[in-house]
């Protein structure tokens, strides 16, 4: 039986409502705080106060991607064998994940005296954090798959990343502020602290969540003799194995989404305030887009929620190449943020609907992994198209690419909650 089809057991049931607040409000202030360090927007502006180097800002979204992604699937084989997997993001994560956020604010203050030094901190800390995110991310998926009922899911996701994404336009507002008002570097030191603080505080709530015991564990087995059985895995399911590819080519497709910011710092010399505004148009569009991507994934299901995400991501390429003026930037943020929606919702979850409920880890794994190393891939890519051809080119190659892999999941990879569920 597949992940989508199990009904919540009593326990789950009875402690529904509970969980879905502590989750709530654990994602709530979790997105509120990461909307003081943006990836696609602060951060690069961040960076391009050191250096002018594309391949450099090409890094922050590589580390950014296959940090969190890349670690998954060599988390999957421990995390299919515990009992309760909350213990992972709890006990572990408030080291791995939260405590290098808090420790980014005070990495800012070398940035006058030992810039080097400053900037090689904060690529150490973004690595550590978003590492140390990956190494959790299974067991976090697998929990939520586990305490939320399966046709609940998309509507508590939608809702949370709404949620999430609306303070966290307050939090752009915030940003754009803090940096207007203090500028570099000392406005960079207001937004992580607060970055830090916020992210710290939701760990509070998601270490309330009550979790039962899982019944059915699957046998120990070696790492070694995991990684033998996965090319079973894809081979005796070739729809998840398709699916795949298109997310590959998918994400290559994403090789410019890092250098929007500094594009449009470069060409309409926008001030450092101007990356708190973009990222409230990346939220505002985000927000808006999970209010309709959570109840169609529970309805018709992820892959026509990641069909539209992938189609607005590819939209938000042709805008930019396009784009005559600065304004039309907020456009292009709020289409990847939409995409942004699609692809942290159904992105993640389309797993479920794809393996049995006793390999939800493996193939949570193996989509986010896969995913991950071409994620990270292609902002090295995009770097040297930047450097070598200028940002035209690359948005034009971003659009094509990005087009394919929307092919290949349309056309291809058909539903996978109308297959029958392997046989491993």
């Amino acid at each position: 039986m597949a992940a989508w089809e199990q009904d919540g057991d009593p326990e789950v049931q009875r402690n529904y409502r509970h969980n879905y607040w502590m989750n709530l409000l654990d994602g709530t202030l979790f997105w509120c705080g990461s909307s003081f360090i943006a990836v696609r927007t602060v951060l690069p502006v961040y960076i391009s106060h050191f250096t002018s180097s594309g391949l450099l800002i090409g890094l922050l979204s590589m580390i950014a991607t296959t940090g969190w992604l890349v670690p998954q699937l060599f988390t999957a084989n421990w995390v299919q064998r515990l009992p309760r997997k909350k213990v992972l993001p709890v006990n572990l994560g408030l080291f791995s994940e939260r405590l290098p956020v808090l420790l980014m604010a005070p990495s800012v203050l070398l940035a006058r005296r030992s810039p080097t030094l400053a900037l090689t901190l904060f690529f150490v800390l973004l690595t550590w954090h978003m590492v140390g995110a990956g190494l959790i991310a299974v067991a976090w998926q697998d929990m939520i798959g586990k305490i939320i009922p399966a046709n609940r899911i998309g509507r508590f996701l939608g809702l949370t990343n709404f949620l999430g994404t609306g303070t966290g336009v307050l939090g752009a507002w915030g940003t754009a502020w803090v940096l207007d008002r203090h500028g570099f570097p000392s406005g960079y030191i207001w937004c992580f602290a607060v970055a830090g603080i916020l992210i710290l505080v939701s760990w509070v709530f998601l270490a309330l969540v009550r979790e039962p015991a899982g019944r059915d564990v699957p046998e120990r087995v070696s790492d070694r003799e995991y990684w033998r059985r996965l090319p079973s895995v894809l081979r005796s399911d070739a729809n998840f194995a398709r699916y795949l590819l298109s997310q590959v080519v998918g994400a290559l497709g994403g090789m410019a989404i890092g250098f929007l910011a500094v594009y449009g710092r470069e060409r309409w010399q926008l001030p450092d305030s101007q990356a708190g505004i973009l990222t409230a148009s990346m939220l505002i569009g985000q927000a808006l887009a999970n209010l309709l991507f959570g109840p169609l994934a529970d309805r018709r299901g992820h892959k026509l929620v990641l069909e539209v995400s992938m189609l607005l991501g590819v939209a938000a390429m042709g805008l930019a190449m396009l784009a005559p003026s600065p304004t039309w930037l907020y456009g292009v943020f709020a289409l990847l943020g939409a995409n942004s929606a699609g692809m942290m919702l159904s992105g993640l979850m389309i797993a479920l609907d794809f393996g049995p409920a006793d390999q939800r880890a493996t193939y949570i794994g193996l989509n986010n992994t896969v995913r991950g190393v071409a994620s990270g891939l292609a902002p090295l890519l995009g770097g040297w198209l930047a450097t070598a051809l200028g940002y035209q080119p690359l948005f034009a190659a971003s659009f094509a690419v990005g087009l394919a892999g929307l092919a290949l999941l349309r056309w291809s990879v058909r539903e996978p909650r109308l297959e029958p569920v392997a046989v491993k």
